[in-house]
């Protein structure tokens, strides 16, 4: 005996503890009613293509399915194919309730996803048991899955405050030095957009993740740190400086590194080995007249050498206390023509390739 669904029939969105029952035969759907009614809400379905329609967009009302496996249109092994290419198994338990005792549809109905089966005819308190226990394990499990994702969401969003925080922090500790050298606090904004820029969107990049990148770009706004420590007398001279005081004005790498390494937040900061880097080695030289350790070469790390080139190109267009700013042309001419020490040639053709989009930092 069979009886055709209603097509008026349907999933009320929000409904919670929905019982889904899928059988061709109306008697059979009765009985499975009368047992769940008083727990569940129940809604039937006459064949596997129904029960997919009823199911369609209401997967999340549905705590269980009671499925039979002889039924016309589709059975309950095609019902069972088309759950599993949406990986609906995993988050729906479903029952067969069934009179077919075949070991191998009994053994492909287990490899799809089933979680018990139950042989008709079925004793009311037995299949009570069995299916309300593992909804419960299901429901259950729900339950601590959106907890967790909610203290997860909750520790990354406190994690990106603190982030931010250090990130505000040291941009304000950077743009007060700056400050004490008359300049712009402009300036760490410019080499963190320049670093980012050469190192995220060129060749220069490469074996490099958007982490890691990010990561560059914080640590580069701290390479002058370091003039924490030089005179006001020295920093803000107008006038060319003398080899004394030059040699002063060369320690503020050394010690930038220095104070890096002295605050206790910084060192457990991700940004610290590319900060301390850059601190210490962003005035070394590709041929090896740098300061203060004289490396050459690749034996200078890519950040640091990007940092130096941003460095130099930013102060050349920018005033300073001891020079008015330079053109962009006349600024490119002086780093090509190698005026301002010696680059790195992969590094200096990329920059020159890419020179016009950095320019746009400047017209913000």
């Amino acid at each position: 005996m069979s009886q055709s669904i209603d097509p008026s029939q349907s999933l009320t969105r929000g409904t919670p503890q929905t019982l889904l029952i899928i059988d061709d035969v109306e008697l059979n759907r009765a009985i499975l009613a009368e047992i769940f009614q008083d727990r569940y809400h129940i809604v039937e379905a006459g064949n596997g293509l129904e029960g997919l329609q009823l199911l369609d967009g209401h997967e999340e009302e549905v705590c269980a399915i009671l499925l039979d496996v002889l039924m016309p249109v589709m059975d309950g092994m095609e019902f069972l194919k088309a759950v599993q290419q949406r990986n609906l198994q995993k988050h729906i338990p479903i029952f067969l309730i069934t009179a077919e005792n075949s070991s191998a549809v009994l053994e492909e109905a287990y490899a799809m996803g089933v979680m018990d089966v139950i042989t008709k005819p079925v004793i009311p308190y037995v299949v009570q048991r069995r299916i309300e226990s593992v909804v419960e394990l299901f429901q259950a499990r729900k339950r601590l899955g959106a907890k967790v994702n909610l203290q997860q969401a909750e520790l990354l969003q406190q994690a990106r405050k603190i982030m931010d925080l250090n990130a505000g922090m040291i941009e304000a500790l950077s743009t007060a030095i700056e400050f004490r050298s008359c300049e712009s606090g402009e300036h760490v904004r410019r080499i963190h957009d320049f670093t980012a820029y050469l190192l995220g969107k060129t060749p220069l990049g490469e074996g490099l993740d958007q982490e890691q990148v990010d990561l560059i770009a914080l640590a580069s706004i701290m390479h002058d740190i370091g003039k924490i420590a030089v005179p006001d007398a020295i920093l803000n001279k107008p006038g060319r400086l003398t080899p004394e005081e030059y040699e002063i004005m060369k320690q503020h790498t050394v010690n930038g590194a220095l104070l890096l390494e002295r605050i206790p937040q910084m060192r457990q900061h991700e940004a610290f080995v590319y900060a301390y880097d850059i601190a210490r080695h962003h005035h070394e030289r590709w041929d090896g007249r740098g300061y203060p350790d004289g490396l050459k070469g690749d034996d200078i790390s890519i950040w640091a050498q990007v940092v130096s080139l941003a460095d130099v190109y930013d102060a050349l267009i920018s005033k300073r206390v001891y020079k008015e700013a330079y053109s962009c042309s006349q600024a490119l001419d002086l780093i090509a023509n190698g005026a301002c020490g010696s680059f790195n040639p992969r590094l200096l053709s990329i920059f020159l390739a890419h020179e016009e989009s950095i320019r746009m930092f400047y017209m913000r």
